[in-house]
């Protein structure tokens, strides 16, 4: 069950463990994006993830 405690434990894990990035795009363009990683069957973030993942791999980038 979901409650104060669990939604600390909750904060206090995505402050330590992730990480956040806002993107300003075109109207349309998140309703797009979300409809085609839903027809993939991940999340948007798990799109843009693999895809970026893949880009830095073909080009060689070792940062």
């Amino acid at each position: 069950m979901y409650n104060e405690k669990s939604k600390e434990r909750t904060k206090r894990y995505l402050t330590i463990s992730r990480e956040s990035l806002r993107l300003n795009l075109p109207l349309g363009t998140k309703d797009r994006w979300k409809d085609y990683a839903a027809e993939q069957g991940i999340s948007v973030t798990a799109l843009l993830t693999k895809l970026v993942e893949e880009d830095m791999k073909k080009n060689n980038f070792k940062g």
